[in-house]
């Protein structure tokens, strides 16, 4: 198969539709399902977790985070980071909790992000209100050990242009050890009916550049799911050897028996292998 260009439009709606290619469900029924399943989890987690929901990093309606807080928070603590998915369209923070409770119980920090998804959120937005979140809860928290990343999806895409980031525009220099990207989208002008250099400049494979010293501190892991379009696998291993031919430390992960949905939900379970990856890339560090 080609790259996404080379496809008709219909190949590449079903490419990237990652609906249809459960091995689950039906394709309505399995979207449903996943709504469904982090929204429950994410209510499970703020009735027994200490949260601060809502909270502003900036002044748009969109830009707040809900953070889920370890028992004793007055020590240095990490921070996972966790950026929704939705095709940049749809899904909030208020469903994003359901990874809180195997980590929050090791005394690690969750904060979900919010960000205006399209309509009203242009992608340029989009990436600057993540890249202003990661900013603010690093100038928020001081005693934070380390900051780790993790997006779905889309989010997966709007963490991935964080390693891009001019810090120096924000008077910050966070200290982010790791990125977790489960089914990492890229954008294309087809998905988002975006203008080409749009799209370009928002494209994370676009910018990589070679890791200086202090990015070969940060460790990305790439996660696809099994019963993942193959175009997300494609994409999932070009952007890793983009990465490894650039000097970082990269490493992707198949993750078998999964599709797109259950593999970012099961992080709401202690024993499941990236919740695992997680924990044992925060006690590595």
């Amino acid at each position: 198969m080609g790259t996404w260009r080379d496809m008709t439009k219909e190949e590449l709606e079903k490419q990237y539709a990652p609906s249809r290619w459960s091995h689950r469900m039906d394709k309505e029924v399995v979207i449903e399902a996943h709504v469904r399943a982090v929204t429950e989890g994410t209510r499970r987690a703020q009735a027994t977790m200490q949260t601060l929901l809502h909270v502003p990093y900036g002044g748009n309606d969109g830009e707040k985070l809900d953070i889920y807080l370890p028992t004793d928070p007055s020590g240095a603590f990490p921070l996972v980071l966790y950026i929704h998915g939705g095709y940049w369209q749809f899904l909030s923070k208020e469903v994003s909790g359901f990874i809180a409770p195997p980590l929050v119980t090791q005394g690690i920090a969750v904060v979900a992000v919010g960000y205006d998804v399209a309509p009203k959120g242009h992608l340029d937005v989009m990436v600057a209100q993540v890249r202003r979140s990661v900013a603010f809860i690093v100038q928020q928290y001081s005693k934070i050990s380390g900051v780790y990343l993790c997006g779905h999806s889309a989010g997966a895409h709007l963490a991935a242009m964080v390693l891009s980031t001019d810090w120096e525009e924000y008077g910050v220099t966070p200290d982010i050890k790791a990125l977790l990207l489960p089914c990492r989208s890229d954008c294309s002008a087809v998905t988002l009916s975006l203008p080409r250099e749009v799209a370009w400049r928002n494209s994370p494979i676009l910018g990589v550049t070679a890791a200086t010293p202090a990015r070969k501190a940060c460790e990305v892991l790439i996660a696809v799911a099994q019963h993942d379009s193959p175009e997300f696998h494609r994409q999932s291993q070009e952007y890793f050897q983009a990465l490894r031919s650039a000097g970082w430390r990269v490493s992707l992960l198949d993750i078998a028996d999964t599709d797109h949905f259950d593999v970012i939900e099961k992080l709401s379970q202690g024993g499941y292998i990236l919740t695992q990856v997680i924990l044992n890339m925060i006690s590595r560090a």
